[in-house]
């Protein structure tokens, strides 16, 4: 199946022409299906929130071929992989929705031992207020945890596709 591109106009392809232009601070790397981002919203219970946008915008997974498909979930996962290295969470949360957000974009959700009982058993959108969330801020509050990431990415990605 051929990618079916999206109108442009949307939040994730806004999202990634700011990223192409050299204007978000909160951008990783670039991965082979796309570019890895800081999420916008970090719940501080759940610190370490990223997002996979991929390169170029379709809709939905089912609109990219097998090939785009398998590199698109290599990398989310390897997203998860920095972020379990550099957080210490118990586990990741991978979210693929595209209902509210009708354009392709991966979250990669920290989960942690330490998070109130009841939270951790649901979802992380429903366990917390994203929308109220603070918002990342890689040249200030997350400074650090941006370069972590980023660093940790990186050598993941050499080590793979050395």
């Amino acid at each position: 199946m051929l990618a079916r591109m999206t109108s442009h106009d949307g939040a994730i392809s806004r999202r990634l022409a700011r990223v192409r232009a050299g204007d978000d601070p909160e951008f990783l790397l670039d991965l082979p299906s796309g570019v890895a981002i800081l999420g916008k919203f970090q719940p501080p219970p759940l610190r370490g929130c990223c997002m996979l946008l991929p390169d170029p915008v379709v809709a939905s997974p089912n609109d990219l071929s097998h090939a785009a498909r398998a590199a698109f979930f290599s990398d989310l996962v390897l997203l998860g992989d920095a972020v379990l290295g550099v957080t210490g969470a118990e586990r990741i949360n991978y979210l693929v929705l595209c209902n509210q957000v009708p354009e392709l974009h991966g979250h990669v959700v920290p989960r942690f031992e330490r998070e109130d009982p009841v939270k951790r058993l649901q979802g992380p959108y429903e366990a917390y207020d994203f929308g109220s969330a603070p918002v990342a801020d890689a040249r200030g509050a997350e400074r650090e945890l941006h370069r972590r990431l980023r660093d940790v990415l990186a050598r993941l990605l050499r080590a793979r596709d050395g």
